[in-house]
């Protein structure tokens, strides 16, 4: 019998070699346990709301917040998550592990934290009347020049961009969906719920302020994107118990049914609604951490 006789150095070659191999395989199959985790690579750091820039945040002091496997909004932060919610312009089912967000480092700063100004001379002469900020993504609702209410808003992200200017509320669909968009690919039209139109452009898009999913950054095809977690939960399951309810009041505001008669969910031309400006530019996205 003859034996095939190797040398002693390729042997420690091919050892090292399987050693490594399995160490690899081990390592790919069960992350240390301690191991903090890591954000999607899909994401391609998106999900970094610390990066949006806005400019009424420069006077709020802030740290960043790793969200953990374990982490939601409610358990961080308490009954005060609603109010880190709308500092983060971002709703409970964007809030995911791998992400991070701003957390402010006194709660009593941001309880009530509007970056609209309280008074806004060129409204003083309407009834009603909408400010939009696109820097800080932000919307308000005036009174004769008075604010009375304001919300995050999602608007165009680049390429998309929501028109700027002055516009009026035309039009109020209750149950309106999108014409373009579905909310996957084989799945239903976009819904958006309390649909407000102020502009149609000249290839017939019309842009609406209504209910959409707020991810914490410019993300719209145009459009002006509010909370409402009843339209959430009604798609997509989630949340359990709907709290952020923006789009509602807002449609409630500007197109009441004590002006403009029973609302029965269909398309409905409004005449002298309320005038929205639209102003600033999109926020700054700064670089990735490292």
């Amino acid at each position: 019998m003859r034996f095939s006789r190797m040398r002693w150095t390729h042997r420690v070659v091919l050892i090292g070699f399987f050693t490594v191999l399995l160490v690899s395989f081990t390592v790919l199959r069960t992350p240390d346990a301690v191991d903090e985790p890591g954000a999607s690579l899909l994401d391609k750091a998106d999900e970094d709301l610390t990066r949006v820039e806005y400019p009424s945040l420069k006077g709020i002091r802030w740290h960043a917040r790793f969200i953990r496997p374990q982490d939601s909004l409610e358990s961080l932060y308490g009954k005060d998550w609603v109010w880190v919610a709308r500092f983060n312009r971002i709703d409970r089912r964007h809030i995911y592990p791998g992400m991070t967000i701003k957390e402010p480092e006194d709660m009593a700063t941001i309880r009530g934290y509007t970056p609209l100004p309280r008074e806004y001379a060129p409204a003083r002469q309407r009834r009603k009347y909408l400010l939009l900020d696109v820097s800080e993504q932000w919307i308000g609702a005036y009174e004769r020049g008075v604010l009375k209410f304001s919300m995050p808003a999602a608007t165009g992200k680049v390429g998309s961009e929501t028109p700027l200017g002055m516009f009026r509320i035309d039009a109020r669909h209750l149950t309106h969906t999108s014409s373009l968009y579905k909310v996957a690919e084989e799945g239903d039209q976009y819904p958006m719920d309390n649909a407000l139109r102020f502009f149609i452009d000249d290839k017939n898009v019309g842009y609406w302020i209504h209910a959409r999913d707020l991810p914490g950054r410019p993300a719209s095809h145009g459009c002006i994107g509010l909370f409402d977690e009843e339209m959430q939960q009604r798609v997509f399951e989630t949340p359990k118990k709907p709290i952020l309810l923006d789009s509602q009041k807002l449609y409630a505001w500007a197109a009441p049914d004590s002006e403009y008669g029973d609302d029965y969910g269909s398309h409905q031309e409004l005449s002298n609604g309320p005038v929205l400006e639209v102003r600033g530019t999109l926020p700054q996205l700064l670089p990735p951490r490292h």
